[in-house]
């Protein structure tokens, strides 16, 4: 296969034998296409890159049709490599080993399907240009730990090799102090504690983590948050005293998976304000303060990492950070004492 590189993508047609056993989709076209490997396919497919009679097909187990002509939208190959890119940063550290940033809201941390610029490695290989020893063997910067695109907060990078492994140290062994401020529906019951679970891809939406509701099953990955309930806001109608529309959460990290504080904090039936994935947007943006305001603009899950202490792994001094919640969240917060 080979594409223009002047064209964003090239479609390439796909037919199959008449005589052709059926079979699984993805299966079938990892041995008709020999250039792309069958997880590459499976992530063509659930983009909806394939097509049939004009339709989109996203499911990579679907059933291969004898005889059909099949249609693979395939994108131009990428660089493999970032470029820099001259995107205003938020310091609020920085030394020859290591670099302390509050990162905003909608900035993705590395490129991606979607998002292949504007991302927090592209703006730091433009701001630590000529700094950067060498991550791994490429100048690079050295991401320890991420944040979700649409949360806001305190993030560490390392600039050489000796503080990158330094700090991922501190990360695998639990040492490093992480806290984040939610704003969830309703209230934790009891107001502190600690969730413990394993968390996995969901089996019905692969965009999606799921808590592992078998106790006994090793599958996912072991996942620990404390919270603490710190302010309520409003009271549910019709509840007793002691059920709040909504309350402010500190969550404290232990660990460090996908989604983790959003997932936990559906399970304990608490999703978080604003989250389109793992919260109710509808119930959401139905609350009224009385002023007779509504949530309808704010579109993001409420989450903002707020502290990140750890200890410099070259000078061995001890380092923590704490922020406030950006504009937007702020604003949130002040509906919500309206309740």
């Amino acid at each position: 296969m080979t594409n223009d590189p002047k064209t964003t993508s090239s479609v390439h047609p796909i037919d199959v034998p008449e005589d052709q056993p059926p079979g699984r989709l993805d299966k079938y076209l990892a041995g008709a296409l020999e250039d792309l490997s069958r997880s590459r396919l499976k992530t063509l497919i659930e983009e909806g890159r394939l097509t049939l009679d004009g339709v989109a097909i996203t499911d990579p187990s679907a059933k291969l049709r004898p005889g059909a002509r099949y249609l693979l939208d395939l994108p131009a190959p990428r660089a493999a490599t970032p470029e820099a890119e001259n995107i205003p940063l938020s310091i609020l550290y920085e030394d020859e080993h290591l670099i302390v940033l509050e990162k905003e809201v909608g900035m993705t941390v590395h490129p991606a399907v979607g998002n292949w610029t504007g991302t927090l490695v592209n703006a730091l290989l433009h701001h630590c240009a000529g700094q950067l020893s060498g991550i791994g063997g490429v100048e690079r910067p050295g991401i320890v730990h991420r944040i979700d695109k649409d949360t806001s907060g305190v993030m560490v990078v390392a600039k050489t090799d000796r503080a990158h492994q330094g700090l991922s140290k501190q990360f695998a062994a639990h040492s490093v102090e992480r806290a984040y401020l939610a704003l969830v529906r309703g209230g934790p019951k009891p107001k502190e504690g600690r969730i413990e679970t394993r968390l996995a891809r969901s089996q019905h939406d692969r965009k999606k983590q799921a808590v592992v509701r078998d106790p006994r099953s090793e599958h996912g990955r072991h996942a620990i948050t404390n919270y603490k309930a710190l302010h309520s806001y409003g009271r549910e109608p019709g509840q007793p005293v002691g059920s709040p529309m909504a309350s402010m959460v500190e969550c404290r990290l232990l660990t460090g998976r996908t989604h983790q504080i959003r997932v936990h904090m559906a399970h304990i039936g608490c999703p978080l304000l604003g989250d389109p994935v793992y919260g109710k947007a509808r119930t959401f943006r139905k609350i009224t303060n009385k002023d007779g305001e509504t949530l309808k603009d704010f579109n993001r899950q409420a989450l903002h990492a707020t502290i990140l202490g750890f200890t410099h792994p070259l000078t061995k001094e001890t380092l923590r950070f704490e922020t406030k919640p950006p504009a937007d969240m702020q604003k949130l917060i002040r509906f919500l004492e309206g309740l």
